[in-house]
């Protein structure tokens, strides 16, 4: 009979779940992301971006908190969604999806008004609110700046979005949106207490910060 050897056990890393309401723009840079500074974790699967046809704040947040019931106590879950115009998504259905991930430890990457207003950071410090993505797009330098680099219009399911910026461009925004996000907070109406009432707003950073943590 072989003679059993005591092997030492591995632990199992939490997988860090990650749900989006694009179905291009968010995973495309997220993607990026990881495969520029953390390239061996892809073959790990510890962190997913699961796919889904959900796409309203409410149905993300629902998802992933039905996914969290079912998976390990340590797993890390993440919705990324943007606020929209009021006029598409209610206040109503944004508190719904804010505080029902907050009752269930969902983590919560929002940006105000759309997620360009993080991609507009890589370029510029501005605190200007857009009403709508197109609203930023045709207003904003996003698309200018672009174009400077080999995409000649910005679209949303671009797949090379992330690889047009620089690292310490991705650590400028991170910057920027910080000070901008504590700017708009001291500035807002005292009856708007929540990120998603704030524009303009973005902290896709914190998941960025998630990510780097999660990897190492």
């Amino acid at each position: 009979m072989p003679k059993k050897t005591n092997r030492p056990k591995r632990d199992i890393k939490p997988v860090f779940h990650i749900y989006c309401e694009g179905e291009k723009t968010e995973p495309n840079y997220i993607n990026g992301y990881i495969d520029k500074f953390f390239p061996t974790i892809r073959r790990l699967k510890v962190i997913k971006i699961e796919a889904t046809k959900k796409n309203t704040p409410k149905q993300l947040v629902d998802e992933a908190v039905a996914a969290k019931k079912s998976s390990p106590d340590a797993d890390v879950f993440w919705v990324v969604y943007d606020r929209e115009s009021e006029q598409k998504y209610a206040d109503e259905l944004h508190a719904y999806a804010y505080n029902k991930a907050q009752k269930y430890d969902v983590f919560l990457a929002i940006s105000n008004v759309c997620f360009e207003a993080w991609l507009l950071l890589h370029f510029k410090d501005t605190n200007v609110s857009y009403s709508c993505y197109d609203d930023l797009r045709d207003n904003s330098v996003l698309r200018d700046e672009c174009k400077k680099r080999g995409v000649f219009d910005y679209d949303k399911g671009d797949k090379a979005i992330f690889s047009i910026f620089k690292e310490d461009e991705i650590n400028k925004a991170r910057d920027r949106a910080m000070r901008i996000n504590t700017q708009t907070q001291i500035s807002a109406d005292p009856s708007r207490t929540k990120p998603y009432q704030w524009n303009p707003y973005t902290d896709v950073y914190k998941l960025l910060d998630a990510i780097d943590k999660h990897a190492k």
